[in-house]
């Protein structure tokens, strides 16, 4: 894995860097577990754990919104490794963001349940009208409701029957899922309880007012 160069804006080391696979070269983001800042509500050193554990959660939710991440060495150590995505530099990111289309709703889903606390603009990477990646995911996966977004659009909507055809299948591949290898017990039960919660109420959650609904910077 060779580095190409660092994404200065971002808050923890994130390095662009370059594998060569069997037919080709191809880019990704690495995050090494050294280069991560410490947060007074999650774990010193977890952030890497918790962007694998999205993609893993993503797969078997069947919404395909988190590019494939894994958990690898690196040269300044183990961390998260994830494939990057290319987007046109003059896409209105606000506009599709703000959409009520499938791909943003996958998108909106999938926070729902990570219990994403950092869904910002910056972090939307639309590839097609039908086809929206999220990044970003270390902030993900508290035991506490934290969830924080840019995209309150769906909030009350109802759930579609194959919107709760998936989380019913999620819950049943739970056992299976691996995901205890990069998340505590408590974070799992969590995780389980928001999707039984949101099987329950059948719609889309409000922003809480116990705490701020939008990340800040949005950007």
């Amino acid at each position: 894995m060779e580095v190409l160069g660092r994404l200065v804006d971002a808050s923890n080391a994130t390095l662009l860097c370059e594998i060569e696979g069997e037919s080709e070269k191809f880019k990704v983001i690495y995050k090494p577990i050294a280069g991560e800042r410490p947060l007074w509500d999650f774990q010193d050193g977890n952030l890497a754990y918790r962007e694998v554990a999205a993609f893993v959660v993503s797969e078997l939710l069947g919404l395909h919104v988190v590019p494939e991440t894994i958990l690898r060495e690196g040269p300044f150590g183990p961390g998260s490794v994830q494939r990057w995505i290319e987007i046109e530099e003059d896409l209105d990111i606000v506009a599709i963001a703000q959409s009520k289309s499938l791909a943003i709703e996958k998108l909106v889903l999938f926070d729902a349940i990570v219990n994403n606390t950092d869904r910002k603009y910056g972090h939307i990477l639309p590839v097609s009208d039908s086809v929206i990646f999220g990044c970003d995911h270390g902030l993900t996966f508290h035991s506490d409701d934290k969830l924080r977004t840019v995209l309150w659009q769906f909030a009350g909507d109802p759930l579609s029957k194959e919107t709760i055809s998936s989380l019913q299948n999620f819950l049943e591949k739970f056992p299976e899922s691996g995901l205890t290898d990069f998340l505590i017990e408590d974070e799992i039960a969590s995780l389980a309880h928001r999707t039984h919660r949101l099987l329950e109420e059948g719609i889309y959650p409000f922003p809480s007012q116990e705490w701020p609904a939008v990340p800040w910077p949005p950007f």
